[in-house]
């Protein structure tokens, strides 16, 4: 099972939209996943001047899979097939 990190601004739509992909995904059991809160430049937080960068989704070697609005069906399709017998 894949395992994610999630970086995350508070009161951010697209956080709040890549936490309601990850929620769906790991209710199937296809990942695990964790969150790391954030701050925006400035202390600038949920008025749209978020980087571009964040929310941003890791793997558990630390390199990014996505940022910005995350899509659902991208991150499916990037998941390993499961295996019989894999843990």
């Amino acid at each position: 099972m894949r395992k994610l990190t999630l970086l995350a601004v508070p009161g951010c739509p697209l956080s709040d939209h890549a936490r309601q992909v990850l929620e769906t995904l790991a209710a199937e059991g296809l990942l695990i996943w964790r969150e790391i809160a954030t701050e925006a430049p400035s202390g600038e937080r949920g008025n749209g001047s978020t980087p571009e960068l964040l929310p941003a989704l890791l793997n558990e070697s630390g390199r990014m899979l996505a940022h910005g609005r995350l899509s659902e069906r991208a991150l499916r399709r990037s998941l390993p097939p499961d295996r019989p017998g894999a843990a």
